[in-house]
């Protein structure tokens, strides 16, 4: 009864909106990035580092929707290297398992991935181009450097829209650097965009923390709320405190929310919407793995 409670507050919370016409912030994910890879300019730049053509993986910071396109541009190139980037989407939360150094086929050959190569004439410095998921799971890119040859590609098909998607690049072979300049998803009405990241926000209601303080004792929620009426409201919960016990200001998973959730591991790392979901789906916490059902 207490789950189903928290789930509807987690559905009825309202996302970051600044308009009817936007879809949200869009970044990479900050806690889910390949061993070689730099994150830069508000998390809107992934650069590979080393001498090697792997370990150049990145995500969304937030689900994306079925036609809602993700819009790249190339940074920086070597030719020494055969092969261009990949991209594709996973059903899978990109901080749930340890990253491989590929995409294709380290990822590919695993339920819930999906990605392809993008040519190499498309990737060279400066090329702008979008890629995305069909209605019926399918996935195109298009070039976006002219409006002379703007036809969609087929890549592959199959996805599974039944649940989230993340967008998923891999900075593979010549390709060295990206910029992702947000998506845009076309309506009948009008065309939504993505948004700036916002400024953080207060963290969860009092209501909110009290309801979540019940969920099993699988976290304890750490007053982190502005207002000292409502931080007055209940008392604080105890926590496990641990000689490795670490905080992030941001949540973990979506990276849009502050953190106000403490595991039982210590580790404060998730908002109120991402943390119903973690310990159900997956039972570990997102920075030490522990586990966090038992």
């Amino acid at each position: 009864m207490v789950k189903e409670m928290v789930s509807r507050s987690l559905e009825s919370e309202p996302e970051h909106i600044c308009g009817p016409h936007c879809l949200g912030p869009l970044t990479f994910h900050k806690e889910a990035v390949g061993a070689l890879v730099s994150l830069s300019q508000g998390a809107r730049r992934a650069d590979r580092t080393g001498v090697t053509f792997r370990h150049g993986l990145v995500f969304s910071s937030r689900p994306v929707r079925p036609q809602e396109r993700v819009r790249l541009r190339v940074e920086l190139c070597k030719l020494t290297w055969h092969g261009a980037m990949r991209v594709g989407f996973t059903n899978v939360l990109p901080i749930a398992r340890a990253l491989p150094s590929l995409a294709i086929p380290d990822l590919t050959d695993l339920p819930g991935h999906w990605a392809a190569p993008v040519p190499e004439t498309c990737c060279l410095p400066g090329s702008k181009l979008e890629f995305w998921v069909s209605n019926g799971g399918t996935v195109y890119f298009r070039s976006a450097n002219s409006r002379k040859n703007c036809r969609k590609h087929k890549l592959l098909k199959g996805v599974d829209l039944s649940r989230p998607l993340w967008a998923m690049i891999d900075v593979y072979g010549q390709t060295c650097s990206v910029l992702l300049l947000g998506s845009e998803k076309k309506e009948f009405l009008g065309n939504q965009k993505s948004c700036p990241a916002p400024q953080r926000r207060s963290s969860c209601s009092a209501l909110q923390r009290h309801t979540l303080l019940n969920i099993d004792n699988h976290v304890n929620v750490r007053q982190i709320c502005d207002d000292s009426h409502d931080s007055n409201l209940l008392p604080r919960p105890a926590t496990k405190q641990t000689s490795d016990c670490e905080s992030v200001e941001d949540c973990a998973v979506c990276m849009s929310q502050k953190a106000c959730i403490s595991l039982q591991c210590g580790h404060q790392c998730l908002c109120l919407q991402c943390a119903t979901r973690v310990i159900q789906e997956f039972g570990n916490c997102p920075l030490c793995r522990q586990n966090i059902k038992s």
